[in-house]
């Protein structure tokens, strides 16, 4: 390497605030090199061809505890239709709360495209009732192979046992085990951005390594390129803001949540390449391949993008690592006959707090519109100042984790947050925090005092969310392209509603009402009857 290219990646890496050992050491190489994108072969619609055996596969542990399955059981094809035919171009009826962003999204297509073929020269000005040409034009449709199952999207119960610290271990001479970054005033190490990740965003960490390897080789090398290294997963659109790890990983998990839960709930039919190519998804696949689909093909082209969704791109990398993914299958992931257990509102009954979020996404607007927001009545303005009230818990239950500006409340009590019903509270202040994880905890126990910490906020407020499974459920999934319709949120009885827009919605029980909105007003207060208790006097 030339001095000067030298000097740049130090400069590079420094600006990240990342260190890796480099001097001294002979590349480790722990797996077979991954395969170029572009060695990958067409396979038939509908064909599946065998993994390697399990004898000489999986490098690296799996998921202790998981049951042991014959090799490559494929998850089920759905059995629902294509919502969309991805071939046709379609007209779209506005609904009230619809926007040109979540109408593109839908069908994956560019904002532009759909402005361009209808003309409209506002982007804001849609009307109920307005009918819009989705301009399609797609050619092609991907493959049917499935790449993983659904339970290994998702931080879920395939994931019990599996521990990221060892896993990295394993691997003392690559980059990601020597690798640091500065996030949140202290460093962090590789394997705790990994698991950082996939906490937040209830992704698998198993998946994120094995994308990590497939995109830049941190696994099996000790030293990668400067552009490996400020862009693992190979997103280079947003240079200034997109780099580094957890950005990296961040941006990843928000990609593979987009293509999840639009399969799941969203009816997602099509996805657009880096090239502007707009290409189909096979009907039958299933959401965790839509997911690992859809964050291929933010970064290539048509044929880059066919070869690594095929058996010799990433999921060969995949088994090269942790052995065949459909060992680890749970499934159904989701039961159709879920019941939502008895839980309350995360504040006492003679408190005084506000309604200012409908359902909006878990992590994202690209997740499940799992999340409610609620504030204090003691909050003054618009300022992160920790709150002095406490968010409480909503049930008993056994505190899976507690983290920087989060909670898990686990409700089967076995303290794994990737099984069974699991409260995610976000935005919680570290400081004064009176909980810890494996505390037990009853229904109204104080878990920690509002913030702005965790996540992005710019207001102090209380961001909860369910969980079954790993999965985000959503708040009101009454119009979701669900086999079988999630269960509402209900919190003491109160029944959430979406408008069909984020963070729009309401709560109803029996004839009272509450209505989202960022303010402070009756329309959205609970308790009421504090409230005016306290004015009385």
């Amino acid at each position: 390497m030339k001095r000067s290219h030298r000097l740049l990646v130090m400069a590079l890496l420094a600006t990240l605030t990342l260190t890796a050992c480099r001097g001294g050491r002979d590349p480790f190489i722990f797996v077979t090199v991954t395969p170029s994108a572009s060695s990958g072969q067409p396979i038939p619609p509908g064909e599946m061809i065998q993994p390697p055996p399990a004898s000489t596969a999986g490098a690296l542990p799996g998921a202790e505890g998981a049951p042991p399955t014959p090799a490559f059981i494929p998850t089920p094809n759905p059995t629902r239709p294509a919502v969309v035919d991805p071939t046709q171009d379609q007209i779209h009826v506005v609904q009230f709360g619809d926007t040109l962003n979540a109408i593109a999204d839908r069908y994956g297509v560019a904002p532009e495209s759909i402005m361009q073929a209808n003309g409209l020269d506002n982007a804001n000005l849609l009307s109920v009732g307005q009918s819009l040409i989705i301009p399609l034009g797609v050619r092609t449709v991907g493959p049917a192979f499935k790449i993983i199952p659904d339970s290994e999207l998702v931080y879920g119960p395939a994931l019990k046992g599996f521990d990221v610290e060892q896993a990295v271990s394993i691997l003392p001479n690559s980059f990601l085990a020597n690798y640091t970054e500065e996030l949140d005033g202290r460093l962090w190490t590789g394997a705790e951005i990994i698991d950082r990740v996939a906490v937040e965003q209830s992704i698998s960490p198993r998946l994120l390594l094995a994308l990590l390897e497939y995109e830049s080789g941190w696994l099996s090398q000790s030293m990668v390129t400067e552009d490996q290294a400020l862009y693992p997963m190979g997103y280079r659109e947003r240079p200034g803001q997109i780099y580094g790890l957890y950005r990296q990983l961040d941006w990843a998990g928000k990609m593979l949540q987009a293509g999840y839960y639009g399969w799941r709930q969203r009816g997602l039919s099509a996805v657009l390449l880096a090239d502007g190519q707009r290409v189909g998804l096979d009907p039958t696949i299933n959401a965790g391949t839509a997911g690992v689909q859809t964050l291929l093909a933010q970064t290539r082209s048509l044929d880059s993008w066919l070869a690594a969704t095929q058996y010799s791109g990433f999921f060969n990398t995949y088994v090269s690592l942790f052995g065949d993914p459909f060992r680890f299958a749970v499934e159904p992931l989701i039961p159709p006959d879920l019941q939502q257990p008895e839980i309350g509102f995360p504040f006492g009954d003679d408190e005084v707090w506000y309604f200012t979020g409908g359902p909006h996404g878990g992590w994202g607007s690209s997740s499940a519109w799992a999340a409610l927001d609620f504030v204090s009545a003691e909050e003054v303005g618009l300022g992160c100042d920790v709150s002095p009230d406490w968010a409480r818990a909503v049930a008993d239950g056994v505190i899976a984790r507690s983290e920087y500006g989060l909670v898990i409340l686990d409700l089967d009590g076995d303290g794994f947050e990737g099984t069974g019903w699991t409260i995610f509270y976000l935005h919680l202040s570290s400081e004064d925090r009176p909980v810890q994880e494996g505390q037990r905890v009853k229904k109204g126990d104080p878990i920690g005092h509002p913030s702005c910490e965790g996540g992005v906020s710019y207001a102090t407020h209380l961001h909860i969310a369910r969980r079954y499974n790993g999965e985000w459920i959503a708040a009101d999934c009454s119009e979701c392209m669900l086999e079988a319709p999630a269960p509402q949120l209900n919190m003491d009885g109160w029944l959430t509603y979406t408008f069909g827009k984020e963070y729009d919605g309401s709560m109803i029980k029996g004839e009272e009402y509450r209505e989202a909105c960022v303010c402070r007003e009756p329309v959205n207060t609970f308790h009421l009857q504090a409230l005016q208790a306290t004015e009385a006097r």
